[in-house]
């Protein structure tokens, strides 16, 4: 956050991680309105009677008064805003919005501040805990925000030969940064098959605010191609793969039994 920041200022966040600190305290990891990706430290929110520990969790939307300190500003007041409750009652939807904080975690630097990015992390959250197919605003999330850090995806023209992409099945490639033609697929070692409907799709959520994006849904085997160009693209840019995508695929493999099973 700002050295030039007041000595108190109220800001709205997102927080997308918290992990402990000395005996009794906290530090969180925020994307906040006013200020974008930054740091805030809870003292003593461990402490069995603090007040503030419960509007202090991850994947909450709240309001903080924070006072300034030599390092981190300290929360002096605390309130959640929105909690998602079924983002908690529900083990899927909790990691795709946790894939969400965790790619705006590893993606933004310190300090960093995109306009409009806090709209979209708590819009993501809000698709996620109420969509029918929660993994469909993580997908159309994950275009915007490369688009915003400046790794948007390449998905008109051949990243090799720089050709218009023709409507036919086609290749990808996360060392090239997006599409490559058939003719230019032994350029790319890393090239995969992506259908044609993929890509229509992939470039679909591209393009189109996520009121539109929601109205056109694929089945379920498209969803998961696009989710595996994107987790593959993801996993290139930020150099190993993302926590949260490992913790679905295991989930897909041995999902949680009922509490009656």
């Amino acid at each position: 956050m700002s050295p030039r920041a007041p000595r108190r200022r109220v800001i709205e966040a997102v927080i997308l991680r918290l992990w402990d600190v000395g005996e009794a305290d906290r530090m969180l990891s925020l994307y906040s309105h006013e200020e974008g990706k930054g740091k805030a430290l809870a003292k003593g929110v461990r402490r069995p009677r603090s007040r503030r520990a419960g509007h202090l969790q991850p994947l909450t939307r709240v309001r903080l008064l924070l006072a300034q300190a030599r390092g981190a500003p300290i929360v002096a007041q605390a309130e959640a805003v929105e909690v998602f409750p079924r983002l908690r009652q529900d083990v899927h939807r909790y990691a795709y919005a946790a894939q969400a904080a965790e790619m705006v975690e590893r993606l933004v630097w310190e300090g960093e501040h995109y306009p409009g990015l806090y709209s979209a992390l708590v819009d993501v959250l809000r698709g996620i805990a109420q969509e029918p197919y929660p993994d469909w605003p993580l997908r159309h999330f994950e275009l915007r925000l490369l688009n915003w850090v400046g790794f948007r995806p390449e998905l008109h023209h051949c990243t090799v030969c720089g050709a218009r992409i023709q409507p036919e099945d086609q290749y990808f490639s996360a060392g090239h940064g997006g599409v490559v033609c058939p003719r230019c697929r032994g350029h790319a070692a890393d090239a995969r098959p992506v259908s044609r409907r993929t890509l229509q799709y992939l470039r679909h959520l591209q393009r189109s605010p996520w009121t539109e994006a929601r109205r056109s849904v694929p089945d379920r085997d498209v969803r998961r191609a696009v989710e595996e160009v994107l987790q593959g693209y993801l996993g290139f840019v930020l150099e190993r793969p993302l926590r949260g995508a490992a913790v679905q695929r295991q989930l897909h493999r041995d999902p949680p039994r009922a509490k009656n099973e």
